[in-house]
């Protein structure tokens, strides 16, 4: 495995996660545009992957789509915690990003990006007549014409960095109190 030279100083690596993030919506293959969100009814953990659509560094704010009608939409009403987690072969890092997650399903947040893809093959997603996880008879459900479509803001509260090197594992934590070294 190949690693990119690595990044001593703790605020140079926070930089550099944000970097990244922002950098892998532009870029199909970036192995952080799909991560795996983990969410909560309350009793019983949930995961599923989702694929980062908007990155804001400077606001420490995700953006991704869902199905209105998904069980993630009334896990985040009733706990709008979450935890993100990507994985980087090519850098060997690991992000754990504790989020606070938001929802919109209407507004100009919602129909502005709603006009941006529902064009796109992705739209189908949003046009089922059937809610997601619903039982089918055949594998290719049916198109609807109403969107379902969703917007969820992450609020990143704290970053969970680790670094997996052949000269040595490295972690850090970054919250609102800074940056601080963790045992790997």
């Amino acid at each position: 495995m190949t690693h990119a030279p690595r990044i001593g100083a703790l605020p140079d690596i926070e930089t550099s996660v944000w970097a990244e993030l922002a950098g892998c919506v532009s870029h199909k293959t970036h192995p952080w545009r799909v991560g795996v969100l983990a969410t909560t009814d309350g009793t019983v953990a949930d995961a599923r992957s989702i694929v980062l659509r908007e990155v804001d560094a400077e606001a420490r704010c995700l953006v991704f789509f869902t199905d209105a009608r998904s069980p993630k939409v009334r896990q985040i009403d009733s706990h709008p915690e979450g935890t993100l987690v990507l994985w980087s072969q090519q850098l060997g890092w690991q992000l754990r990003l504790r989020v606070m997650l938001s929802l919109q399903t209407s507004g100009l947040a919602v129909s502005s990006r709603w006009a941006r893809l529902k064009m796109s093959p992705a739209a189908q997603d949003y046009l089922s007549p059937l809610a997601p996880g619903s039982t089918v008879d055949h594998p290719t459900p049916e198109r609807g014409t109403r969107e379902y479509f969703a917007v969820v803001s992450a609020r990143v509260t704290a970053v969970d960095w680790l670094e997996l090197h052949a000269e040595g594992h490295r972690r850090a934590f970054f919250d609102a109190d800074g940056g601080r070294w963790l045992t790997p």
